[in-house]
């Protein structure tokens, strides 16, 4: 009998994919006016810049290992003090949003380092002052708040993952407990958060259910300790090689779900 749900963050409650889009768009949009850049060509150079750099940095595989993605490097502050991956990447990120900024604009031949500083510091502002939530999350989380122990358990860096959820504190009250790859040393979809996780509500696996939109980290880390999953596909992706228990589109279908599996 299911006691509790497990939720993925990034991407199944809060919409971070388009926090990202829009502050790219919006920054991007403001270089426009500066330089006559064409907006979506420069995100697209950005980006593209943006993950060949964060790959030749000595603290990729720590990000890979954590869950840190290139475009939270943009933003980021990484002000976590107890390991020395994090450490480094504090060090590290103020020269690689430059760097990436001023490598996109110089892709379509616009040489301006000092712009390239600019939209670097833009674009984290605009990240900052634009989270998203879902709309059916807090429909969901209050379905099954009183129903069910309720568990965060994220990828990331705790204090860029604390931001998030700081600047949508409403979602905080939801969860018995918030788990965070970078407090654990290890990011799903390795067995140790989930271990962790079973471990922090005092349940069995067949007591809990694994709710995220990551096949490669929700679904594949909690199926492979024979946790049940519910992958949301949003994308329209396909799934062959890695096969959830449950797949729907929309996060409210989980109610119908997490009310009748046994």
């Amino acid at each position: 009998m299911i006691k509790a749900i497990m939720f993925d963050l990034d991407d199944t409650l809060l919409w971070d994919s388009k926090s990202i889009e829009e502050a790219f768009k919006v920054t991007c949009h403001y270089a426009e006016t500066k330089v006559g850049v064409d907006p979506g060509a420069l995100e697209q150079s950005v980006r593209e810049n943006a993950r060949k750099l964060y790959a030749n940095y000595d603290t990729y595989e720590f990000t890979r290992n954590i869950g840190i993605n290139p475009f939270e490097g943009l933003w980021g502050d990484f002000l976590d003090e107890h390991d020395e991956g994090f450490r480094l990447m504090k060090e590290i990120v103020p020269a690689y949003r430059k760097k990436a900024w001023t490598d996109g604009l110089q892709s379509l031949n616009i040489i301006n380092e000092e712009l390239g500083e600019e939209l670097s510091e833009r674009f984290r502002k605009e990240r900052r002052e634009r989270p998203f939530v879902y709309e059916d999350t807090f429909q969901v989380l209050n379905e099954v708040k009183g129903k069910f122990k309720l568990l965060l358990l994220t990828n990331g860096s705790p204090h860029l993952q604390r931001t998030k959820l700081d600047k949508t504190p409403e979602l905080v009250p939801f969860f018995e407990e918030i788990i965070i790859s970078g407090d654990i040393g290890k990011g799903k979809p390795d067995a140790a958060m989930f271990h962790h996780a079973l471990e922090r509500l005092n349940l069995e696996r067949d007591e809990v259910i694994m709710v995220g939109d990551n096949l490669h980290t929700d679904i594949l880390g909690a199926s492979s300790l024979g946790i049940k999953t519910v992958w949301i596909n949003r994308r329209m992706e396909n799934s062959k090689e890695i096969v959830p228990d449950y797949e729907i589109t929309e996060l409210h279908e989980v109610l119908g779900i997490v009310n009748n599996v046994g």
